[in-house]
């Protein structure tokens, strides 16, 4: 077809040129997505493997079918007396059956504000400090805190498992 331009007439162009650059940056786009989306599910596959690896036994530790035991005490690393205080180091040993690697979160309050919140690692191969110290900045010296630590550990889908809780009372 035809068209006058106000001095003649000219032959029409077609409009399927400009879409052929469109197509190649759809395509582009699609298979870099594609790309990324795959990269990622390999990414995971590897961590996921890793973790699964290195559980050993029977992916947990404790006794299949079995009930565990599980007992925790606190152990006071700093200070002259058994008895954690403001600003002192604690541990806690931790026996239990359940698992090989269980956590300790400890959870603590002035009243009913929470004024400390940290987990720690109770095995060998857990990378950071095996203790924690009783402060934050939430924390107002002087005043006795109730704290609660609670040990757990993780299950084959990833869940936190209760096993055991110890309640005590930290010193000004």
């Amino acid at each position: 077809m035809t068209y006058w331009n106000g001095t003649r007439w000219l032959p029409e162009e077609t409009a399927s040129a400009p879409e052929a650059p469109l197509r190649r940056r759809t395509r582009r786009l699609l298979g870099a997505t594609a790309e990324a989306g795959l990269i990622t599910l390999l990414i995971f596959g590897l961590i996921a493997g890793t973790a699964l690896a290195g559980k050993g036994g029977n992916g947990g530790g404790g006794k299949p079918g079995g009930k565990s035991s599980t007992s925790v005490t606190v152990v006071v690393l700093d200070g002259a007396d058994a008895v954690p205080n403001h600003t002192e180091r604690v541990t806690f040993d931790v026996t239990t059956t359940a698992t090989d690697r269980p956590f300790i979160q400890l959870m603590c309050w002035q009243g009913s504000t929470g004024v400390y919140n940290n987990t720690m690692g109770d095995f060998d191969t857990y990378l950071f400090d095996p203790w924690l110290t009783l402060d934050s900045s939430y924390w107002t010296a002087g005043v006795e805190a109730s704290c609660t630590a609670r040990v757990y550990h993780y299950n084959k889908r990833g869940q936190q498992v209760d096993l055991a809780s110890l309640d005590f009372a930290v010193a000004p």
